[in-house]
């Protein structure tokens, strides 16, 4: 009997192997920072490990695709916030990386008890990677009027100018403090957990797995909801917007490119170096407020208006176009680093060397297409006549879907070795992709703001001209 074990990628891991390791479990290439996806277990124990994006492990466990799971409790619950559904069962609480889900507000913003929110006229802007768990809290708070956007993370960074709550998850209500945000309330105490798929648990005998997993904690329930509000809170003082300028700068893989042309074209952003990003970085730039947010939000905050300009990669631009075709975002100019290929990619046991291959194949089931570009990928899907076809988002480690969870993924490579080093090919390039600035098309315009945009956009072009002349 073959049982599947899906792990989470990042924070959890070395614990995750630590628990593996106590539970008797001969694990190899499970560490943080290791690039396999597929961890080999000796000692015929029968389990099949894959690794995963935290996020994708609650999914997966959910619709079958794995027996068991370790992620942390707060994706269950955003996952059952929206689809309630049974096929999930919390097995056991794990005892390790824990951590608080918080309704936070901006220190320096009125909100500090939510009968200050209640009396809001205007709607409330909530930013969360939990959209499903925001929503749930706003309703049981009785909000008036209440927007809710999802971002992929840095959550923390968008209040007060771009949003006034931030639903997001942290170790402690003192490191809030310390990014200046106020914990007002506290919806969900979370740790590591280990899920399984109910039908799983009833076809299969899983005593004995489950038993090496026991920690000697007692499974809990860490839903705790609570009206009580922070006591402190600090001077409040009135956020001036309208005139200022807002511009985005990306963390992760672009960072590096993105600080090398700031420092290029002469723009001083403070607090803005690679591999340490403040969220809040400074500039001597009067009327401009710099932020730090992942480039896939990029897009959709320009859109609505949270943002007036974005260093980001013409992949998420297009992907968020693919689905807002006549959104006010468009190119201001191409930067030209961060080249990447945006690839169709299968396994190498696939008999199929080109999309006309995948058109031709025989199915007996829908074509499985994960990626983190839904809607590049939809599209790619559609325009081929892959039909029929089942989207799978995928939110990180996409590469470990194929072969068992995926047939096709979309995905973004610049040389292409991680996806050999995989056993996986590419049988198709969809397009190139490089750094962008990108723009609100109505802000560009507006009096007050255009000449700051302007200036921001000539400083950053004639940089960019003089570096490649030189």
């Amino acid at each position: 009997m073959q049982v599947k074990l899906a792990l989470p990628k990042g924070q959890l891991q070395d614990e995750t192997a630590d628990l593996l390791k106590k539970a008797g479990f001969n694990v190899s290439d499970y560490t943080e920072g290791s690039r396999s996806y597929r961890p080999q277990c000796s000692g015929g124990s029968g389990l099949f490990l894959k690794v995963f994006h935290e996020k994708d492990i609650a999914i997966q466990v959910a619709i079958g695709n794995y027996d068991l799971g370790i992620c942390r409790l707060d994706w269950v619950e955003e996952l059952l916030a929206k689809y309630h559904s049974e096929a999930v069962v919390k097995v056991r609480d794990l005892g390790y990386g824990r951590r608080n889900i918080y309704a936070v507000a901006a220190r320096s913003f009125g909100f500090s008890s939510p009968e200050a929110w209640r009396n809001h006229n205007d709607s409330l802007r909530i930013v969360s990677e939990y959209p499903n768990l925001a929503e749930v809290f706003a309703l049981k708070q009785r909000l008036r009027r209440f927007q809710i956007f999802p971002v992929w993370g840095s959550a923390g960074v968008y209040p007060p100018e771009n949003a006034e709550l931030a639903i997001i998850a942290e170790a402690s209500s003192r490191k809030l403090k310390e990014q200046g945000l106020i914990p007002v309330v506290p919806i969900l105490e979370s740790s590591a957990y280990l899920i399984a798929n109910r039908d799983s648990l009833e076809r299969k005998d899983l005593r004995r797995l489950l038993a090496s997993f026991s920690t000697g904690e007692a499974v809990k329930s860490y839903v705790k909801e609570t009206r009580v509000a922070v006591a402190s809170f600090e001077a409040q003082h009135s956020v001036v917007r309208g005139s200022s300028v807002y511009l985005a700068l990306p963390d992760g893989h672009q960072q590096r490119h993105a600080v090398a042309f700031l420092n290029k074209v002469g723009l001083k952003i403070e607090g803005y170096n690679v591999g340490r990003a403040m969220s809040r970085p400074c500039t001597d730039l009067e009327g401009v407020t710099v932020k730090v947010i992942r480039p896939q939000d990029m897009p959709q905050q320009i859109a609505n208006g949270n943002f007036d300009l974005a260093i980001t990669g013409r992949d998420w631009l297009r992907d968020h176009l693919y689905r807002f075709p006549s959104s006010p975002v468009d190119e201001v100019f191409g930067l030209g680093f961060g080249k990447v290929r945006i690839v169709a990619v299968v396994s190498n046991d696939l008999r199929a060397s080109s999309t006309d291959d995948l058109r031709k194949m025989k199915k007996d089931s829908a074509l499985r297409v994960a990626s983190e570009y839904v809607n590049i990928a939809d599209k790619y899907a559609h325009d081929n006549h892959l039909a029929p076809y089942k989207l799978i988002p995928t939110w990180g480690a996409s590469e470990a879907f194929l072969p068992e969870d995926a047939d096709v993924l979309i995905e973004n490579t610049e040389t292409g070795s991680t996806i050999a080093r995989h056993n996986l090919k590419i049988i198709d390039t969809l397009f190139e992709s490089s750094g962008c600035l990108i723009g609100n098309t109505e802000a560009i315009k507006r009096p007050g703001k255009k000449d700051k945009i302007a200036y921001l956009v000539g400083t950053m072009r004639k940089g960019l001209e003089a570096s490649c002349v030189s």
